[in-house]
């Protein structure tokens, strides 16, 4: 990457969390995803307990409560379909107004909701204190297929230069007298959505080709192999530490 690439999910800051070596967040983050993953949806307790842990590094980051909260959007999805998953659900169902509400759906729905908010919630934090490069260059030091990281690369670099064609294509559809306001609207929409596709299909072939014609062999320059310490280790895995003893207690109690 050629130079510092700020995202909107990145918040700048001097906390303690912001410098943590990117590869013990990266770590922290698969630990503690994957206790939130293993635990029980009847445990309640245990995700209060993953919330908390969530909430102290959320603290300790010194990032706002505004900023992470507006981030959260991104759970939007998972919020919607689990809200759908009761009514659809198998018996036993239980009558709650007019609506009949499936008792196996309620539990899958707190179950997918709470397990995707504590995810989506640790994924902006870790993008919030950590800046685009040094993700790239803590995945590149972790060994993660050369590949990946390429494509990780890419998609972050021009993800927004994408969106920026789109707001512009909007914008030339609007000045031309589109303005939908029906589902039967939007099929100009989706016809330029498409053609979009296409050109950022396109800029990806003539971008490899530049590339290639650079002497790009499909590897990246080397970021170093400074070692951490393990004091550093243990600090920035602590929260993961106490989710999986969170885990482990909700499984053997």
């Amino acid at each position: 990457m050629s130079g510092s690439h700020a995202h909107a999910l990145h918040y700048h800051g001097h906390s303690p969390v912001h410098h943590l070596p990117a590869e013990t967040k990266l770590v922290g983050l698969l630990v503690f995803v994957l206790s939130v993953v293993s635990t029980p949806p009847t445990a309640i307790w245990a995700f209060c307990g993953y919330a908390l842990i969530l909430m102290i590094a959320l603290g300790l980051s010194e990032v706002p409560a505004r900023f992470f909260i507006t981030r959260m959007a991104i759970d939007l999805p998972f919020v919607l379909f689990a809200l759908l998953i009761p009514f659809v659900g198998v018996e036993p169902k239980i009558a709650i107004g007019p609506f009949a509400i499936s008792e196996p759906g309620l539990l899958s729905a707190w179950n997918i909701l709470v397990k995707a908010t504590l995810g989506a919630g640790a994924s902006v934090m870790l993008a919030a204190t950590t800046e685009v490069p040094d993700l790239l260059r803590g995945l590149q030091r972790l060994k993660v297929p050369v590949v990946l990281v390429a494509i990780a690369s890419f998609m972050i670099r021009y993800l927004d230069v994408v969106a920026g064609e789109f707001r512009r294509t909007r914008v030339a559809m609007a000045a031309r007298g589109h303005n939908p306001r029906t589902v039967f609207d939007a099929k100009p929409l989706a016809v330029a959505s498409g053609a979009l596709f296409i050109r950022s299909y396109e800029r990806g072939e003539r971008v490899h080709q530049a590339m290639l014609a650079r002497g790009y062999d499909g590897t990246w320059p080397s970021s170093g192999n400074e070692r951490i310490a393990a004091k550093t280790w243990i600090v920035g895995l602590t929260p993961a530490l106490f989710a999986v003893i969170v885990a482990i207690a909700a499984r053997l109690l």
